[in-house]
């Protein structure tokens, strides 16, 4: 293997699925680093805000709803807020460049927020929200901010994706689902796949400026706003079918949820962990590097090999380019 490739394989990184948040931490002494969180007002974006600010970070959350993320952050220390629309380009560019203005180096990004199996929706581009939102608001977001990490000189950027992303794979073709029939939980299942090979690609382009990128499946968390748009018969795991299009037996079981605290471990042990000094380029899961498995595993963990195909994330960089008209000043 290159030894500039870092394997997809777990590290026994001494956490689990049951560890918090506040248990990566520790008494990790965060001050005098600067972070961003999208999302970082409601659920695990909240925690992951919360945890980061409580260890000493200076944390800004990028907000679409003013009054919704005071109410929720007021009575966290370290924190501000600022405007921001992940589906709205030039909302994205005047957040970046109202933080770049300040100088500041930027040392942790976090892309949490996102959309989840909604209803067909497009952005003023015409894209499809789950893309726009999810994937292409990010990828716009982390190229505008690009300055700011490469001044970090150490910088970690981690993406949130989902187990979902075993549902789908990209679609090259028609991303926006212009000429086929929408379906919610395969856009879905689309962007989380983006978010992995978006994270692959920007670690293998900034590692030579320091820059590493990480992507995470939180876990299922059902106390969140993440499924606001679902109906009650949605709001359960999507199984994983068979060549006859059947759950599989092992989709029979109980699916194990976390809470909140729970699901914001592995965005914090991506982010702030020594033990992935050195690594990037990788999806991880339960709190520790997740294992890569075959595009037919039944396994309701591991990672696909379409969303960890370097061939993939590099036609995937291009195409997002091409559609944000955003390019990286690596």
């Amino acid at each position: 293997m290159n030894e500039n490739i870092t394997a997809q394989s777990p590290i026994q990184s001494g956490f689990g699925a049951d560890t918090t948040a506040k248990e990566v931490i520790g008494d990790i002494d965060l001050r005098g680093k600067v972070v961003i969180v999208t999302g970082g007002y409601s659920g695990i974006g909240l925690e992951t805000t919360r945890i980061l600010a409580n260890a000493g970070a200076s944390v800004l959350v990028p907000v679409r709803n003013v009054e919704k993320g005071r109410e929720a952050l007021d009575c966290i220390p370290n924190v501000l807020m600022d405007t921001m629309d992940l589906m709205d380009p030039a909302s994205i560019d005047a957040f970046a460049q109202r933080f770049l203005d300040t100088k500041k180096p930027l040392h942790i990004l976090v892309n949490s927020a996102g959309v989840m199996a909604t209803p067909l929706r497009r952005d003023s581009r015409g894209y499809e929200s789950q893309f726009s939102t999810n994937h292409l608001g990010h990828f716009q977001l982390t190229a505008r901010l690009w300055p700011a990490l490469q001044q970090a000189n150490g910088a970690r950027v981690v993406a949130v994706s989902s187990r979902a992303h075993r549902l789908a794979s990209s679609d090259f073709k028609d991303p926006n689902f212009e000429h086929r029939e929408y379906d919610k939980w395969k856009a879905y299942a689309q962007s989380k796949s983006a978010n992995i090979l978006f994270a692959l690609e920007l670690d293998k382009l900034g590692k030579t400026e320091h820059v590493r990128a990480f992507s995470v499946h939180p876990g299922l968390i059902p106390d969140t706003a993440l499924g606001r748009d679902l109906a009650e018969e949605d709001a359960v795991p999507r199984p994983i079918k068979d060549e006859n299009n059947e759950p599989t037996v092992s989709n029979q079981t109980k699916p194990k949820f976390k809470t909140v605290e729970q699901g914001a471990s592995t965005s914090v042990w991506c982010a702030v962990s020594e033990r992935l000094n050195g690594l990037g380029g990788v999806y991880c899961e339960d709190t520790d590097i997740a294992e890569a498995v075959p595009a037919d595993s039944l396994k309701e963990s591991g990672v696909r090999p379409w969303a960890i195909d370097p061939e993939l994330a590099n036609r995937l960089w291009k195409l997002s380019e091409e559609y944000t008209g955003v390019n990286f000043k690596i």
